[in-house]
């Protein structure tokens, strides 16, 4: 069969891949034929392309409902929800994923045992938000819990944690890191899902932003952060934040910034495709101001050949986060098949492999090497010809493996 290592500009020559004890063991030579233990599983690629597993930077596993109706939904029904979303994205192709904000490290953990099944998950936990800012749920009468109010419900489930002043942003940070997470996730900006704040709000002072990179890089790992327009992205960097989520109104001197700082732009267009808009006017205004600034940004980062991953960020109803492979089709306006194969294998890769120490799953992902993981696919075909078929994940993808094991597939 022949290979797509995650890096290459093509798919290279005919190899034979073994993988062993969850990883690529060898991938041979040219002319060389390797041989297996008579107890193997033996595969025959003719025909076919084996690439790594998909890898979704900015994936919500844990919000499949809407957020007022998760706000008032019975705890076991949105698990059991969280826990089919994870089982459909991996039979989607996608073998790893970061969860950027909810309560996902107790999935994490019944996938990584073995009880459910699913990808492997980087999870945030709760995301750190100011108060107002793009993860406070409170109604306008609400008060704050620092002001005598309470937390929303959604902050005592683990979606968000609001928090105001550098000691409360230390605290909620070591919190998530000492319950398991993987990096630390803030809301530096605006959003387009919230109804209170306006889109170009800058959110968290410096001085906080720095105290969640500082909680972050004691424990070995980073800070991403959420945020749109260039002020705020700007500071987010200046701060020390490794990966943009967004980053949709980005200008042309903060790309540049952001290439320097060398750090990651984890973002997306699935959002934004037409027919998505939200029903609301509050938030549909945000909405058609995000999406204006897509081809800007993405011509933005091909130019100054930024490190963009492959992100989604689609929340909601399972049928509406089914549409996540749609995002290679959509970014064929930008970018060229391989270009965008290359961010959802090795350059996803890095990103995961940012958390250091805090990572959950310790080996190189996105990419066929020896000594590897083994998350692996097999296309019916040339996808670097025919990215279609990773579109269409249900006609294009013959086999998943992940971590040496085939998946059994269900269709949803």
């Amino acid at each position: 069969m022949h290979v797509f290592d995650g890096k290459a500009l093509r798919v290279g020559r005919s190899s034979d891949v073994l993988l062993q004890a969850g990883r690529i063991a060898r991938v041979s030579a040219p002319g060389e034929r390797l041989v297996a233990s008579p107890d193997a599983l033996l595969v025959d690629g003719r025909g076919r392309v084996l690439m790594p597993g998909l890898i979704d930077t900015h994936v919500h596993l844990a919000i499949p409902l809407p957020p007022p109706l998760l706000a008032t939904a019975d705890a076991g029904y949105v698990y059991a929800l969280a826990l089919e979303n994870a089982r459909r994205m991996l039979w989607r192709g996608f073998t790893s994923v970061r969860d950027m904000g909810g309560p996902t490290l107790g999935l994490q953990r019944a996938i990584d045992e073995g009880i459910a099944v699913g990808p492997r998950i980087h999870s945030s936990g709760a995301a750190l938000t100011q108060s107002g800012g793009h993860g406070d749920f409170r109604s306008v009468l609400e008060p704050p819990a620092a002001l005598g109010g309470n937390p929303h419900v959604l902050e005592r489930g683990g979606w968000s944690i609001a928090v105001d002043g550098v000691p409360a942003v230390l605290a909620a940070a070591r919190e998530q890191l000492r319950r398991g997470a993987s990096q630390v996730k803030v809301m530096a900006g605006g959003g387009v899902g919230s109804p209170a704040d306006p889109l170009d709000s800058l959110q968290f002072r410096a001085d906080e932003l720095r105290a969640a990179v500082d909680a972050a890089s004691d424990w070995g790992t980073y800070v991403a952060a959420h945020v749109y327009t260039p002020a705020g992205v700007r500071r987010a960097l200046e701060a020390g934040v490794r990966s943009i989520e967004h980053g949709h109104l980005i200008d042309e001197p903060t790309m540049r910034l952001l290439v320097e700082k060398n750090a990651f732009l984890s973002t997306q267009a699935s959002p934004f495709a037409a027919g998505r808009a939200p029903f609301a006017a509050t938030m549909r205004a945000k909405w058609e101001q995000a999406r204006a600034g897509a081809d800007t940004m993405f011509r933005l980062a091909k130019r100054y050949g930024t490190r963009l991953t492959f992100s989604t960020d689609l929340a909601g109803p399972l049928d509406y986060q089914a549409r996540q492979n749609q995002e290679f089709a959509l970014r064929l306006q930008w970018f060229e098949p391989v270009e965008i194969l290359r961010q959802a294998t090795s350059v996803g890769g890095e990103l995961l492999a940012a958390s250091g120490a805090r990572n959950p799953h310790p080996g190189r992902v996105g990419v066929i090497e020896e000594g590897a993981l083994a998350d692996v696919l097999l296309i019916e075909g040339d996808p670097v010809a025919d990215l279609a078929l990773l579109a269409e994940p249900q006609r294009g993808i013959a086999m998943i493996v992940k971590g040496g094991r085939v998946v059994p597939r269900t269709a949803p």
